[in-house]
């Protein structure tokens, strides 16, 4: 591995994403240079703009589904729509881009000897008959249903992360990554946060799907990169696979009514059929993270909400949402002196 003063060559794919652009911010932060590929199909050029001056950073227009010959030190392999909306748009282009990009990916780091990590998804659990989610849990996913390109595409990619550390030795680290928030988020990804803070600051009905009972563990954006970087670092070398998530659970009745409240909206809750495959609880045991490299989040989801409604609220008044449909707030967003430093309890939180 090339390192002078302790400075690395790393390679970002989807770069220009939600967690991609923070975590080029954070590896610039520590004096490395960055390659940041994408092909923009949910990654944006807003998301790493700001990057562009800094002459250790690079942009670079890539699909992963197709090779890609450069010499660096460490791959983040974090390509791939992660939300329903986005993977099921064209979900035989979803699976490629996990089963290609991944195989693409490790030849590179093969060639080059970089250590190489997987964005893997708390996806690969399925609908679980276990909780919270150990790592040596192996889930209950269906391979045929609408989710299945992505459930079945990053249960492949690990498979084929840990043939080529066993065949080739590959030096590979495998992240299970459970829901994360944060600004960046795409506006329109259909994930719950970013659905229900929009909702609210537009003053629309916010949408629950099913009874609002099914749960959800939420790891602010700065938490998940801390630990993919730790991850990375973790000597001696672990391949995982790891879960990095946040083990507090809120049911998303709560979450819904959360938001209502920190961004002062009229917004009510309007409850609409639940998607096909929709797990019932999602939580992970993050033990092992703990224990390997010494993680665990800080960011309480009261925190973490203010700053990502912030962050769609600048939106909102740059004109880059639609506008609201009625007057969105009676008194604008909640500061966060005026909430009491309160934090929001997980019921099931053991």
């Amino acid at each position: 591995m090339r390192l002078y003063n302790n400075q690395r060559r790393v390679l970002v794919t989807g770069g220009a994403g939600f967690l991609g652009s923070h975590l080029c911010e954070r590896l610039l932060a520590r004096g490395h240079e960055v390659l940041c590929a994408d092909n923009f199909f949910t990654g944006t050029r807003r998301n790493i703009e700001h990057l562009l001056g800094d002459p250790r950073f690079e942009l670079m227009r890539h699909d992963v589904t197709l090779p890609l010959y450069v010499e660096v030190d460490q791959i983040y392999n974090l390509a791939c729509p992660a939300s329903p909306v986005h993977y099921q748009h064209d979900p035989v282009q979803t699976t490629k881009t996990s089963v290609h990009g991944a195989i693409n990916m490790l030849g590179l780091a093969k060639r080059v000897h970089a250590r190489i990590l997987q964005a893997s998804t708390s996806e690969v659990y399925g609908d679980p008959d276990v909780h919270p989610q150990p790592e040596s849990y192996w889930g209950k996913v269906n391979p045929i249903g609408v989710r299945s390109c992505y459930d079945e595409g990053k249960r492949c990619a690990e498979t084929l992360f840990f043939d080529y550390h066993r065949q080739h030795g590959v030096d590979i680290r495998v992240a299970r990554i459970f829901n994360t928030y944060g600004p960046r988020m795409h506006p329109r990804d259909g994930r719950v946060v970013s659905n229900f803070i929009v909702q609210a600051l537009r003053g629309d009905p916010i949408t629950v799907y099913g009874d609002g009972l099914q749960t959800r563990s939420f790891c602010f954006v700065d938490d998940l990169v801390e630990g993919l970087l730790r991850f990375m670092e973790a000597e001696p070398g672990a391949p995982g696979p790891v879960n990095i998530g946040n083990p507090g659970e809120f049911t998303v009745r709560e979450l819904a009514e959360e938001v209502i409240r920190l961004t002062g909206s009229t917004s009510r809750i309007a409850f609409a059929p639940l998607p096909s495959d929709d797990p019932m609880q999602r939580r992970p045991d993050v033990r092992l993270a703990r224990s390997m490299f010494g993680w665990e989040p800080h960011i309480q989801l009261q925190e973490g909400l203010r700053k990502t409604i912030d962050y769609f609220d600048g939106l909102l008044s740059a004109g880059e949402l639609p506008p609201a449909q009625r007057s969105a707030r009676r008194s604008g967003v909640v500061p966060a002196a005026s909430t009491g430093g309160a934090t929001v309890h997980a019921p099931l939180d053991a």
